[in-house]
């Protein structure tokens, strides 16, 4: 499948946004508040923790393929 970087990359700056401090700055990770939705949703392991990576779920791995897909994909891929 070939991907719509130039959507991708809006998506990402749309996510990083909900994470804007001082005017421009931004946190490398997601939203506290998306990766606890997530969890709630059976999508992640629970993100509670030091580790700087999350796990996804059997059920958040194949609901990821179908978003990607779904929202980026180009053409019948």
């Amino acid at each position: 499948m070939e991907l719509d970087t130039d959507r991708l990359d809006d998506a990402a700056l749309a996510i990083l946004s909900l994470t804007l401090d001082d005017g421009r700055r931004v946190w490398k990770g997601l939203d506290w508040a998306i990766s606890d939705r997530l969890y709630e949703k059976g999508l992640i392991e629970d993100p509670v923790g030091k580790s700087k990576s999350l796990v996804l779920t059997e059920d958040g791995v194949a609901r990821a393929a179908v978003a990607l897909r779904e929202m980026f994909g180009r053409g019948s891929g």
